[in-house]
This record gives structure tokens, sequence and C-alpha cells, in this order.
């Protein structure tokens, strides 16, 4: 990784282009208001972005209950794809989670997105079962993995 990108958790002031990518990465996108009600009201919310500079390219969000995290959602800007920023942003949300007491995480990924599953597989995540007709926006099935912290 460069010595350009460091890690930090998220901030009020980068929700703006936090959505901006979220816009660029997901058929329906999360809202200003969802990212802000995470920060300021989910007591179980914990999100990191990946900084280059002053610009945020990515990050990923878990909710941490008890002993077990789960990831809400992950995303780099899409110029920035292909360079294992991904899989650095997931494994510090995985080292946050288990400074915070996680035993295990989980997450859901769309049934068709095949290079996202190989790289949490990569990371030690297993298939845990299928939740029909997750994704709202074309009714696709999710796989759920999870994986041991």
């Amino acid at each position: 990784m460069n010595d350009s990108l460091i890690f930090r958790l998220m901030r009020e002031e980068d929700i703006d282009q936090i959505v901006e990518i979220e816009k660029l990465s997901f058929a329906t996108p999360w809202s200003k208001e969802s990212f802000y009600n995470e920060l300021y009201k989910n007591q179980f919310a914990t999100y990191v972005v990946l900084e280059d500079g002053e610009k945020i390219i990515g990050y990923c969000g878990a909710w941490i209950v008890i002993d077990e995290a789960h990831i809400t959602n992950i995303a780099v800007l899409p110029e920035y794809r292909g360079k294992k920023l991904g899989e650095s942003i997931l494994t510090k949300i995985m080292e946050v989670a288990r400074e915070m007491g996680a035993k295990s995480m989980t997450l859901e990924v769309r049934v068709t997105n095949i290079v996202a599953q190989n790289l949490y597989r990569k990371l030690g995540f297993n298939n845990g079962g299928i939740r029909k007709n997750y994704y709202t926006d074309n009714q696709e099935d999710a796989l759920v993995m999870w994986v041991n912290l």
C-alpha cells in the first residue's frame, strides 16, 4: 500500500465523499442521512475510511454487537479498484472488530458478485447460506458469508 494512504474512523465531514462513492458503487446507495444516523444514532456502528491525502477513496462499515460483527457496506472509488484496496479496508475493519471484542463476522454479497466473493474467501470467509430476494433493486439473492476472527 502506498505511503500516502491512511486509515481512520469516519467523521461527519466525510459523509459527502462517502455518499459519492456509494452512488458510484451501488444500484441502491445509502443516503447522506443514513450515514449520519450510523455515525450519531447507531451505537453499534463503526466505519473505517481509507484516505489518499484529503480524498476518501474507500470505506467499510460494520455493526459490532457483543461478539459478532456484521459488515454493512464496503466500497472503493472506481478509479482505485483493482489495487487490493478493498482487501486492505476489509482487513482493517476485521482488525478493528477483533479489537472491539468481536469473535466472528458476517456479510451478505450478491450471488452474482464473484469478484467480491473471491476477496471474502481469500480473507477466510465461508459460505453460510442464501437470503432469497435480498436486494430490493432486482430481488437478487444474497450469499451470506462468515468468518471467525
